[in-house]
């Protein structure tokens, strides 16, 4: 067990852990952070995404010692108390989730792109979310919020 500092959603935690933990555990276990999923567990079905340095990553297979000094955030990092993201706003627009389990994955990697392509066309959209799968098979209804969010 090591001494891990993480920069999550805008805090610094110390935490006592073993460095090779996925980032989904240290995240939901040890600092209660629910809202990231587990899916698969080898890092293929996007349940568990979250931006790491403004880029969407599965966490589930990534040990946490490789983002001590990164910023990470996850979907209670999304929007604020007061306010929630435009891709939330779009999601509940669009009507987007069934079942909800992935969406939390969803949400972040739509964010990333947004951040990294704030025009992004459908054909970058359906690129960029098609790691991340969805068994309630609402893909058309992610399109059509993430184009939502693009035209505001």
């Amino acid at each position: 067990m090591n001494m891990i500092s993480l920069h999550i959603n805008g805090k610094y935690y110390t935490i006592e852990d073993d460095p090779a933990t996925p980032l989904l555990w240290v995240l939901r276990d040890s600092l209660g952070l629910k809202g990231t999923k587990y899916g698969c567990g080898i890092g293929q079905c996007g349940a568990c995404s979250v931006m790491v340095d403004g880029v969407s990553i599965r966490s589930c297979a990534l040990p946490v010692e490789t983002v001590t000094d990164k910023t990470i955030v996850t979907i209670e990092g999304i929007g604020t108390e007061d306010r929630l993201h435009p891709v939330q706003e779009a999601w509940i627009a669009e009507d987007v989730p069934q079942c909800g389990y992935c969406q939390s994955g969803q949400i972040i990697s739509a964010v990333s792109l947004l951040d990294q392509n704030p025009d992004p066309s459908l054909q970058q959209i359906k690129k960029a979310m098609d790691g991340n799968l969805c068994r309630c098979g609402t893909y058309n209804r992610i399109e059509k919020a993430i184009l939502r969010v693009k035209s505001i």
